[in-house]
């Protein structure tokens, strides 16, 4: 699979929730959906770790990935490193009885050498939709042998999913939404489609003002203001955070109606772009800040 940008030292904390790659179907040693031993499972992977909380299961995990930081008490569990740059020695050396993955850990060969190691090795799919948070939940319940509660979780967040939907169903005029990653440099690093900012932007009934590429990629000041962004969209606590003044002081975001309008919108990052037990109250809280009372209970 292809990446669209050279990764960077100081945004590594911005990839764990934010890494473009197209998902994958789940998957895991042998064919493995279900641990037959769920007594010390290594989590890698904010959402999936989150899952395991609103599961009840978090009694299970005896280790967790950089990028999961919520709820505050998987803090206290031993960090193994940023779910991008593992350590198959740092995993391992938590004595996993499993270990439960998101899509898009890596790099590749720590991931490889995982997957032959005695431990079993099961992969979580993440697909920045409605659905691929469902299907996440119970991929998770099913690894952890508590499919039936994640049945039940599942069909609460298909409920809050889709009454948030609802909520900017009537909505005529769609915000144009540019989400930005980065400016380090000068250069407006942007989300185009198969990302999560592309996911949680659709799901607040807003639009991506980026299109022609995938993931996040460098955009020229031609492109930008050919983009005609209604919004910026940005995050905080993930990695170096954004200066508006600079933001705005970019001639081609000056340009747009963003621009002249300065409007942005700042979220927790993790929050933001999880897509996992908390993404409808984000999604909601996304769609007021685009739409104020335009959005119906």
């Amino acid at each position: 699979m292809r990446v669209l940008f050279d990764f960077r030292p100081a945004l590594a904390p911005l990839f764990g929730v934010l890494f473009a790659f197209t998902a994958l179907p789940a998957g895991a040693n042998e064919g493995t959906a279900v641990f037959a031993d769920t007594s010390r499972i290594a989590s890698i992977g904010g959402s999936i770790t989150e899952v395991v909380y609103a599961l009840g299961q978090e009694g299970h995990l005896v280790a967790r990935d950089s990028t999961s930081t919520y709820p505050q008490a998987a803090l206290k569990l031993p960090d193994v490193g940023y779910m991008r740059a593992l350590s198959p020695e740092g995993v391992l050396s938590v004595n996993p009885s499993g270990i439960l993955a998101l899509h898009g850990s890596g790099p590749r060969e720590a991931i490889d050498v995982l997957k032959k190691s005695s431990v079993p090795f099961i992969e979580v799919p993440e697909h920045y939709s409605h659905e691929g948070i469902l299907e996440k939940i119970r991929v998770v319940g099913k690894a952890l042998d508590v499919a039936a509660k994640a049945e039940k979780l599942a069909t609460e967040m298909d409920a809050k999913l889709t009454a948030v939907e609802k909520q900017t169903a009537s909505i005529k005029e769609r915000k144009r939404i540019l989400f930005v990653l980065s400016t380090q440099g000068g250069k407006i690093l942007a989300a185009g489609s198969d990302s999560a900012a592309d996911g949680i932007i659709k799901l607040a009934g807003a639009v991506n003002a980026v299109e022609g590429f995938s993931g996040y990629k460098s955009m020229t000041d031609e492109a930008i203001a050919t983009a005609r962004p209604d919004v910026l969209l940005t995050m905080k606590n993930a990695g170096p955070p954004i200066s508006e003044d600079e933001l705005f002081a970019n001639p081609a975001i000056a340009s747009t109606a963003a621009g002249a309008a300065r409007k942005v919108i700042t979220m927790d990052g993790g929050y933001l772009l999880g897509f996992g037990p908390r993404t409808a109250e984000a999604v909601h809280d996304l769609a007021v800040s685009l739409y104020g009372n335009q959005v119906t209970d």
